[in-house]
């Protein structure tokens, strides 16, 4: 792999933006309106944008509880056109086995275009991903 091609796969996997807060219920309103903003810039509907609002609201009710002690509630956010990827994650040492009948887990699927929960890293992260019906390619 040559230099330049390790770059390029090095900034695909980084975050267009990373927000990091306490991880506390207290701190899910400025992920959520992070969320808003990112999502307002890609030219998302405001009926998206509430749904990305609220699907991450629940994404955080599914990691908080999983969270260690003094630890961060990371919000990952990839922009394309068209598209937002939001990944929230907690450091967790011993996470839950996710819980796909829970009340958050339904509606996070059903207002993301797709969702995906799991651990990776010593994190617990439940990401989604939501296409923006103004261009015509949403759920």
């Amino acid at each position: 792999m040559t230099v330049s091609a390790a770059t390029a796969d090095a900034a695909a996997d980084r975050p267009d933006v990373e927000i990091r807060l306490p991880a506390d219920g207290a701190f899910v309103s400025v992920l959520r309106i992070t969320t808003a903003g990112l999502a307002a810039r890609l030219d998302f509907t405001i009926e998206d944008i509430e749904d990305l609002r609220i699907a991450v609201g629940e994404a955080c009710a599914m990691v908080l509880p999983e969270a260690d002690e003094g630890a961060d509630l990371v919000g990952r956010f990839f922009l394309r056109p068209g598209e937002l990827t939001v990944s929230v994650a907690v450091a967790s040492a011993q996470p839950a086995a996710p819980d796909y009948d829970s009340f958050a887990w339904q509606v996070l699927t059903t207002l993301a275009t797709s969702a995906d929960v799991g651990t990776s890293q010593g994190q617990f992260l439940v990401t989604m991903v939501m296409h923006s019906t103004a261009l015509g390619d949403g759920r």
